[in-house]
């Protein structure tokens, strides 16, 4: 080989040399490059997985609690209750109850049979009839209302055609009635006949008297079981 050769083969060793080191450098430096980026996009995906971090307020059962040391009572209301009504007599009972109070229909009927029953006999006899009324609307042989027993067919003389007369609302005598039927509803007073469903006047004597059991005789009339 010749000197002139032999430089152009050192030559191009040398070329052939610089290149694969100039190739290495440029792989070394592109591969630092995307390190770089890889580090840079690691850095905005930090930021922005940082940004969007959900913000959860703290759960208040898990703060302290704090317990009041006074203890806390809720007021009670008392039910309202009407005084009971104390009286030495069913006169003075009488009189102590408010006359003037609207009836409702089923006392209107009660307070009705005692006005056209027994208006003219003492208060005790008053509060009989009454009873006769309120027991018969407990019994299941009779309608189970106050009313239903008063306009029961053939039972009470003055019931005509399903109807009671028209009552002198204006009279003592009405309000005396009012207050007995309220009497006996509420059961403010022990009467002579209170287990009695039956009564008739003393003057006349019906056939059925005779299987029924005396309870009791008041003034003019008579009352039965």
């Amino acid at each position: 080989m010749s000197r002139k050769t032999y430089s152009y083969s050192a030559a191009a060793i040398v070329a052939v040399a610089a290149l694969s080191f100039s190739s290495a450098d440029g792989a070394e430096a592109f591969a630092q490059d995307l390190i770089a980026q890889d580090e840079v996009v690691e850095e905005q995906s930090q930021t922005v997985e940082a940004e969007t971090i959900e913000i959860v307020p703290q759960n208040p059962s898990s703060q302290e609690i704090a317990f009041v040391a006074n203890e806390v009572v809720q007021p009670v209301v008392e039910p309202v209750v009407d005084a009971p009504i104390e009286a030495s007599s069913l006169r003075e009972l009488v009189s102590s109850i408010d006359q003037n109070a609207t009836l409702s229909e089923q006392l209107r009927c009660l307070a009705g049979a005692v006005y056209f029953e027994s208006r003219g006999e003492p208060l005790n006899g008053q509060l009989a009839v009454a009873e006769v009324v309120i027991n018969r609307a407990q019994d299941n042989r009779w309608p189970a209302s106050y009313c239903g027993v008063v306009y029961q067919r053939a039972q009470f003389s003055f019931v005509r055609g399903g109807k009671m007369p028209s009552i002198n609302t204006s009279s003592a005598t009405w309000r005396r009635a009012k207050a007995v039927a309220k009497i006996a509803h509420d059961n403010l007073w022990q009467s002579e006949a209170n287990e009695a469903v039956y009564f008739h006047a003393n003057y006349v004597r019906p056939k059925w008297s005779r299987t029924k059991t005396r309870v009791t005789q008041i003034d003019t009339h008579v009352f039965y079981r």
